[in-house]
Parts: C-alpha cells; structure tokens; sequence
C-alpha cells in the first residue's frame, strides 16, 4: 500500500488545495462514511469538474479501480481517476465555478438559498438523510444566513 500511494504522489502533479477539494468532493458522496463511493458517484463529480472526457476511458479506469469488483472505489483510486481527467488549469476551473453558481442564482442577487443547496445536494446524491443534509448545509453556510453566497460557495469547491 505504501509503494501504491508513493507512486501516486510521484505520478499525480495535484496541490494541496486541489486534493482537498477532492477529499470534500469524495466526502460528500460517501454518505455512509465508509471509506468508498459508488463508481457512477465517481462519474457525477467528474461531470462537475471537467468538461469534456471520454466515457469508455473512464469506464476502463473504473473497472480497472475496482479491484475487488464492489463497485466502489477508495479515496486513493478516486484520486487516481480524477487526476487522469482533471484539467490542471485553475483559471479554467475558477470560471466553471463562477458560472455554475451563476446558474444556481437565477436572480443574480449573489447567493443561492440553502433551499437551493438542498436540492441541489439531495439530487447528487438521493441516500442523503435529513440530518446528512442539515448537516452538510450547516458546513458550507458558514454565516447561518440561509443562504450561501460565491465566497462560501468556492469555499465549499476549492477550499480558498
């Protein structure tokens, strides 16, 4: 296991920021704190974070992750996947989160309503409890202010 997570270190070009926005990616989707996430919860965050990749190239890295044929995959494996298909350009990044909270803030007043978040939360990931959901709300809407503004948004995302 040491060799296995050595060579990642050595193979992954990732910072500490972006392993931790990983780690609260990963975070969120395994809800029953187990220590793995379902290989399509895998896919869901990669359709948050990279534009374009190729579905039979991530299905091959799944499976190949999967090496006890669970279907779920460790943080280390997920790291593996994610860092083969994220984009290494911040800026790019940046501007994908800007205009997915721009999506999520049909007003254009600055925030999105917890509510919103609820929502947005419960429908990643439909084995969320109530208490899971107020939790995770509590987390991210640091101000208690029922809503959650592009500061704490990107907080949530990018740990910055």
């Amino acid at each position: 296991m040491l060799l296995k997570n050595i060579f990642v270190l050595q193979t992954t070009q990732l910072d500490e920021e972006q392993i931790a926005m990983l780690r609260r990616a990963f975070s969120m989707f395994d809800s029953s704190k187990q220590g793995k996430i379902e290989k399509e919860k895998v896919r869901t965050i990669l359709n948050t974070m990279v534009h374009n990749y190729d579905d039979n190239d991530l299905d091959k890295m799944l499976d190949a992750e999967d090496i006890d044929g669970s279907g779920k995959l460790n943080f280390d494996s997920f790291v593996r996947v994610a860092t083969h298909f994220l984009d290494e350009d911040d800026e790019a990044l940046q501007k994908e989160l800007k205009e997915a909270f721009r999506l999520y803030d049909k007003e254009g007043n600055g925030y999105i309503p917890t509510s919103s978040l609820r929502e947005i939360l419960a429908a990643l990931d439909d084995q969320l409890t109530s208490d899971q959901l107020n939790e995770m709300i509590a987390e991210i809407d640091t101000d208690s202010s029922g809503t959650v503004d592009f500061d704490e948004f990107m907080e949530m995302m990018t740990g910055d």
